[in-house]
C-alpha cells in the first residue's frame, strides 16, 4: 500500500496512467513533472481536472462545490 510506485514512462502504473491519459499539465505535457499534482475526480470515476503542485486545497474545493 505505501511502496513507491512509478507515475510516468512505460512502467506507470494504471492509475496514474488514466489519470494523466488526456489530462495535460499547465505545460501541455501528460507526464507529472513534480509531487504534488493533484486530480479533481468525479463520482463517476472520471477526471473533471488535473491541477499544478502550485494550485492549493482551498483552491479546488472552490471548484469541487460545483460537482457535490
Amino acid at each position: 500500500m505505501f511502496s513507491k510506485i512509478e507515475v510516468n514512462g512505460d512502467g506507470a502504473c494504471d492509475l496514474y496512467q488514466f489519470l494523466k491519459s488526456g489530462n495535460p499539465g499547465g505545460d501541455g505535457n501528460e507526464d507529472i513533472a513534480w509531487n504534488f499534482t493533484k486530480f479533481l475526480v468525479g463520482k463517476d470515476g472520471q477526471v473533471i481536472e488535473r491541477f499544478d503542485p502550485p494550485v492549493s486545497p482551498e483552491d479546488i474545493g472552490e471548484k469541487l462545490a460545483a460537482h457535490l
